[in-house]
């Protein structure tokens, strides 16, 4: 099956592009980015992504203007466990559908990012297509694993992911972010925002469904930020509710469900309070926000992994989900955010471990690989 919003794009005689990243927007969004990226380096190249439909990028992906291929799902236990001999049955038929998929678009190079939909698509392609693989989490996954065994370029956000011969060069992240001029568009973002227009403010969010402890212990904590003269943009989640009495002649709480222009809340903010996925960590980094990181307190540790670097360099502060309380918010972040000269100290350290071309860099990885 095809969903496709730009058939003109499969006109085109350059090189096909397959990627395959689909699930949740960290595997869909830097295989996005990587795609926009070979557009502008290659006009002539078409891009096809393989995904499923319950995967964020049966929205994402036609949204942007890419053709997507459905294949069926194979989810991928976290770790080699029993649920592997479950596996070669579902994997058997999708590696079937992708082949097929492969060879109607006329595929030159296929790249993963990782996820249920990158396994069937590295065995489908093996022997037949080039591969490069993309490892955006500081632990490598068992599909990218396998993916690297055969692979002719292997690329990673981090050092130690656990991909040997892995290039280190961060995430492809929107044009819209490693082009963003903070200080050029904080007026803008602002007044879009309904926020004071020269108060510090912390941006918060939990990921795209938000966060409830992050959400309970900074609301908790609005009259300290009032107190303190710090304006919050906060989204809560389109599920969720943020109730925050506004205390007047303040800087205003400002809750929001959902964010749509991520660049418009990097460039209102002074520092951001978040959980430290991969895609995350990355495009803080990239914009030069200094970082209070809540961890996401399942799986294998991962999220704290991907904060370290930024920690490290002196752009972070991490605290574990379990100890983020109104009272640590008020006594740590309140006056963190407050300090300017500390904020602006912590932003210099953060842009230090920013990739802002990892876009371009893996789309010139991949197109080395591609004969035509």
């Amino acid at each position: 099956m095809e969903v496709t919003l730009s058939g003109d794009r499969l006109a085109k005689n350059g090189p096909c592009v397959v990627v395959a990243g689909g699930g949740t927007a960290g595997h869909i969004e830097p295989a996005l980015a990587l795609a926009d990226a070979v557009m502008r380096l290659r006009p002539d190249a078409r891009v096809v992504a393989l995904g499923t439909e319950r995967g964020l990028e049966s929205r994402l992906v036609p949204a942007r203007g890419y053709p997507l291929e459905l294949i069926p799902p194979v989810p991928m236990p976290r770790k080699p466990t029993a649920d592997l001999l479950k596996l070669p049955l579902k994997v058997r038929g999708a590696v079937k559908q992708t082949r097929d998929v492969l060879e109607r678009v006329g595929a030159d190079v296929v790249v993963g990012f990782g996820g249920y939909v990158s396994l069937p698509a590295y065995l489908a392609a093996r022997g037949r297509v080039p591969i490069v693989v993309h490892e955006a989490n500081a632990k490598s996954g068992l599909a990218n694993k396998v993916g690297a065994k055969f692979a002719e370029r292997v690329a990673a956000a981090v050092p130690d992911s656990g991909l040997s011969d892995a290039r280190v060069i961060g995430i492809p992240l929107r044009h819209s972010i490693t082009t963003l001029n903070r200080a050029a568009l904080r007026a803008e973002a602002r007044r879009a925002f309904g926020l004071h227009p020269t108060a510090p403010v912390l941006l918060v969010f939990g990921g795209s469904q938000g966060a409830r402890s992050i959400n309970t212990a900074v609301s908790a904590a609005a009259p300290a930020f009032a107190a303190a003269g710090i304006g919050v943009l906060h989204a809560h989640g389109p599920k969720n509710t943020v109730a925050v009495q506004q205390v007047p002649n303040t800087p205003a709480y400002v809750p929001v469900p959902y964010l749509e222009r991520m660049d418009l809340a990097y460039a209102a903010a002074d520092a951001v309070l978040c959980r430290s996925g991969a895609m995350t960590v990355a495009e803080v980094s990239a914009v030069g926000l200094p970082a209070i990181f809540v961890p996401l307190p399942h799986g294998n540790g991962e999220q704290a992994l991907n904060a370290n670097p930024v920690v490290a360099a002196g752009g972070g502060v991490l605290i574990p989900d379990e100890q983020l309380t109104p009272e640590w918010v008020a006594a740590t972040v309140v006056p963190l955010v407050a300090d300017r000269q500390r904020l602006a100290a912590m932003s210099a350290a953060t842009l230090s471990t920013g990739h802002r071309e990892a876009d371009v860099v893996l789309a010139r990885m991949v197109l080395e690989v591609v004969k035509k």
